[in-house]
C-alpha cells in the first residue's frame, strides 16, 4: 500500500536532528534521511520499505546510511563466484544479497550509501552522480572526481570511488550508489577475490575495479561533512529545506513489517538459494604411498543445493561403491560446509566402514568445504 506524505505519515519519521515543525514543511516536497542502524540487512530492509510503501510522486527522498563490515551481491549475482566466503567467516564478516542489481561490493564505516528514491519517471542516475560531485567540490574544489558512462565515480581519472546499482518497480524506482571516504582498502581487495576455482555460471559477474578513499586524498574529509555536503545540495537542487531527519529501521511502530524484511533478506534461502543455477569443474591432489592421486569433483547446483554430484577417486584409494555412496548423500543437500559436516557426521555413523575409508572420507569433505 502506498502511503502518502501526509500529517498521519510524519508519525512514522522521528528522532529528527530538526524540530517537527521544520520536518512538516520538508514532507510537503521531499525528505532527506539517515538510518541510525549499522546493521545490512535493516538498512537493505529499509530501502525496501520506502520504495514498496511510500508515494514518491513529486516527493523525492535522499537515505544516507552506513552498515558495520559486510559485503553485498547483486540480485543475480553468485556468492561464490564474487567474494572469499570462508574468509569472511573467519574474520565475522556478513552477507547480504540485494533486490538490485549490479556487481558486488564490500561496505563498513568508512564507506557512506546513499539511495536516491524517485517516481519512476524522474529516475535519473547521472543526475545524482553530478550532484555528489559538486558536493565533493563545494567541500574540497581540488578534488577531481567525474561521473563514467558506467554510473561509477572515478577519482583523478582512474580510481573508483563510488559503484551504482538501481531498482526500478512499476511506479518508483531508487537508484543507490557507495562513496568510499576511509575503507579498509587491504580487508576490500582481499574479500573480494574469489579463491574457488572451476564455477560455471551465467550470474552476473561483478568488474574489478582499482579503488581508493577520499581520505587518502584529503585527510580532513569527514563522513559529517561529506554527508552535510551532500544533503546540502540535495536540498537546493530540490527546493527543500536541508534537515537530515535520523530514523530507526528496527522500529516496526513506525514501518510496519519492515522486521519480516529485515528477516527475510538473512535468511540462506535469499542469500544463497536464488542464486543462479552454476557448476563446479574441479580437481584436487591426495598424497598417497609418496605420490599424489588426483580426485575430480563434478558439482551441479541448483537453488543453492546440490543437484547433481560425482565425485571420482582411483579405485585402489576409495572405492566406488564409497564414492557412490558419498555422491547419493550429497545431493539435495545445501552447498555449504556446515551441511557437509553434518553429513559427513551421519555418515561416520551409519556406515560401518573402517577407520581408514573414515579418514579418507574426512579428507575428501574437507577438500569440498574449502571450495563452498
Amino acid at each position: 500500500m502506498l502511503i502518502p506524505f501526509s500529517k498521519n505519515c510524519l508519525q512514522l519519521f522521528c528522532n529528527f536532528k530538526v524540530p517537527a515543525t521544520g520536518f512538516k514543511n520538508t514532507v510537503k516536497r521531499g525528505l532527506i534521511l539517515q538510518s541510525v542502524s549499522n546493521d545490512v540487512y535493516q538498512n537493505l530492509a529499509l530501502e525496501d520499505w520506502i520504495h514498496d510503501h511510500v508515494n514518491l510522486e513529486s516527493k523525492p527522498i535522499l537515505l544516507f546510511w552506513r552498515n558495520s563490515p559486510s559485503v553485498v551481491i547483486g540480485r543475480h549475482q553468485n556468492p561464490w563466484q564474487e567474494c572469499n566466503l570462508n574468509l569472511m567467516r573467519e574474520k565475522g564478516v556478513k552477507l547480504a544479497r540485494r533486490k538490485s542489481g549490479g556487481g558486488t561490493v564490500y561496505h563498513d564505516m568508512g564507506n557512506i550509501n546513499l539511495t536516491f528514491f524517485t517516481a519512476k519517471k524522474m529516475y535519473n542516475r547521472m543526475e545524482n552522480l553530478k550532484l555528489v560531485v559538486r558536493a565533493l567540490n563545494a567541500v574540497q574544489p581540488q578534488l577531481d572526481v567525474q561521473p563514467t558512462k558506467r554510473f561509477d565515480l572515478l577519482l583523478d581519472g582512474q580510481f573508483k570511488i563510488s559503484g551504482t546499482a538501481s531498482k526500478i518497480g512499476r511506479t518508483t524506482a531508487y537508484h543507490h550508489c557507495t562513496l568510499l571516504y576511509s575503507i579498509d582498502e587491504t580487508l576490500l581487495s582481499s574479500l573480494l577475490k574469489s579463491p574457488y576455482q572451476g564455477i560455471k555460471s551465467n550470474a552476473t559477474a561483478s568488474i574489478p575495479s582499482v579503488v581508493k578513499s577520499l581520505l587518502e586524498k584529503d585527510p580532513t574529509l569527514t563522513c559529517e561533512i561529506l554527508t552535510d555536503a551532500i544533503a546540502a545540495e540535495y536540498a537546493a537542487c530540490h527546493h527543500i529545506e536541508n534537515h537530515i531527519n535520523l530514523i530507526n529501521p528496527a522500529d516496526e511502530t513506525r514501518f510496519p513489517g519492515i522486521n519480516s524484511k529485515a528477516k527475510e533478506l538473512q535468511t540462506w534461502e535469499w542469500i544463497y538459494g536464488t542464486t543462479p543455477k552454476f557448476s563446479v569443474i574441479t580437481s584436487f591432489n591426495v598424497l598417497h604411498e609418496q605420490s599424489l592421486l588426483e580426485i575430480k569433483v563434478l558439482i551441479d547446483v541448483k537453488k543453492g543445493r546440490i543437484e547433481i554430484c560425482n565425485i571420482e577417486a582411483p579405485d585402489h584409494w576409495l572405492p566406488r561403491k564409497i564414492c557412490d555412496k558419498l555422491n547419493s548423500t550429497f545431493i539435495g543437500s545445501k552447498f555449504c560446509p556446515v551441511e557437509t559436516t553434518m553429513l559427513t557426521n551421519v555418515l561416520h555413523e551409519t556406515c560401518p566402514e573402517d577407520d581408514e575409508v573414515h579418514s579418507k572420507w574426512n579428507i575428501v569433505c574437507e577438500k569440498l568445504k574449502g571450495i563452498m
